[in-house]
């Protein structure tokens, strides 16, 4: 009988099949910061390096009759994140590539499997493309810390030394991948990513995984579109009184009811993006409450206007918080409070028409031209108690 021959753990050298990815050409408002979470799942990918194992067979004095490879596995991932703005965010998780092997048949008649389980934790910076307020395209570049885990079975005269070893390495991995926001909260993702990994033994390769997922973002949900408050009644005249007396003293005429609507533009009163009041429109807000002293007031209306630069749903909240920030200032300067309400309203109502400012990408030219749609109108139904002087 021949003597046992030992092969060496070199035979399980795992590679990866390159993958490639179609360049993405880039194409939501700012209120895009928040955590989440999500999961994916799909299939890794490896190739082995079948030249490496003949070699190391032979080299042991064995000539391989038939080699099949297993180099396709089920693969998924966990992961959180935190999105600072809508053009990045980091994320980190934890994943399973899944077991890739052989198995090997020789002459003299023996053979040798091997096998490798690959999973870790990674973390990346993920870089957004939007194409629109709810598709977008994404690539990540990170790191990967991978424990790889090698087993070799040899049959025959075929044996291994050591055929158990682990290795603990950190690597880069980088992506690319689509995603869609279905809802403000919920949104899927379809995604390639590669892993950079060392086996046990020392060799180096790479791992790919192709996977589809979802992902959930906390705090993101649907705002109710504020109603139009109903029309003022009309405010009715009196006949003033007629004194019993053959020559009545005069009778001052009626004072009119006072209506007013005032449109003040937002830049005026606005820092751009932003809800806080500033020095100039408290003035012109000031001047405004001065116009309506001595009135009898019956009902007013703040409506915040935005333009149509960003997301509806971004748009809704800022006009409200501007239509707000005006009531609260009114309130301080001495108007009811019960007698105010506001109300944000979307773009859809614009100043502008859409021949003069063209274009949807956000520039400083755009920007200026979208100006008179960015507004606060006040709308004033009252009594008059005296006559101003």
């Amino acid at each position: 009988m021949k003597s046992f021959r030992k092969v060496g753990l070199g035979a399980a050298l795992l590679v990866l099949v390159p993958f490639t990815m179609a360049s993405i050409s880039p194409a939501m408002g700012d209120d895009d910061s928040g955590w989440y979470v999500g999961a994916n799942a799909g299939q890794s990918r490896a190739k082995i390096d079948d030249t490496r194992i003949r070699d190391n067979l032979m080299s042991a004095g064995f000539t391989t009759t038939a080699l099949k490879d297993e180099d396709k596995h089920f693969g998924y991932k966990l992961f959180g994140g935190y999105q600072f703005i809508k053009y990045f965010a980091l994320e980190g998780g934890y994943f399973d590539l899944g077991r890739f092997g052989f198995t090997a048949n020789t002459a003299p008649p023996g053979g040798l499997t091997g096998q490798a389980k690959l999973k870790g934790e990674d973390i990346d910076a993920v870089g957004i493309l939007p194409f629109t307020d709810k598709f977008a395209a994404f690539g990540r570049l990170g790191y990967a810390y991978t424990d790889v885990k090698d087993r070799f079975v040899g049959y025959g005269p075929v044996t291994v030394a050591n055929p158990q070893r682990s290795q603990n390495s950190s690597n880069y991995k980088y992506g690319f991948g689509l995603q869609y926001a279905a809802t403000s909260a919920w949104g899927v993702r379809a995604e390639a990513e590669r892993y950079h990994v060392a086996d046990a033994v020392g060799n180096k390769g790479d791992i790919d995984m192709y996977s589809v997922g979802v992902l959930y973002r906390f705090g993101k949900t649907h705002a109710p579109v504020p109603v139009a408050p109903p029309a003022p009644p009309p405010i009715a005249a009196t006949e003033p009184p007629v004194a019993p007396v053959p020559e009545p003293a005069p009778v001052a005429p009626p004072l009119p009811p006072l209506r007013k609507n005032v449109s003040f533009s937002a830049d005026s009163l606005f820092d751009f993006g932003k809800e806080t009041v500033k020095p100039q429109g408290k003035q012109a807000l000031q001047n405004f409450a001065t116009e309506l002293k001595g009135a009898q007031f019956e009902v007013i209306t703040v409506t915040g206007y935005s333009d149509r630069i960003g997301s509806h749903e971004y748009n809704m909240k800022l006009s409200t918080r501007r239509a707000e920030a005006v009531k609260a200032y009114l309130v301080d300067v001495g108007i009811p409070e019960g007698k105010i309400t506001a109300r944000g309203a979307d773009g859809s109502n614009p100043v502008t028409k859409p021949e003069q400012c063209k274009g949807e990408r956000r520039t400083a030219e755009l920007i200026a031209c979208l100006q008179p749609d960015r507004r606060v109108e006040v709308e004033v139904a009252a009594s008059r108690l005296e006559r101003q002087p």
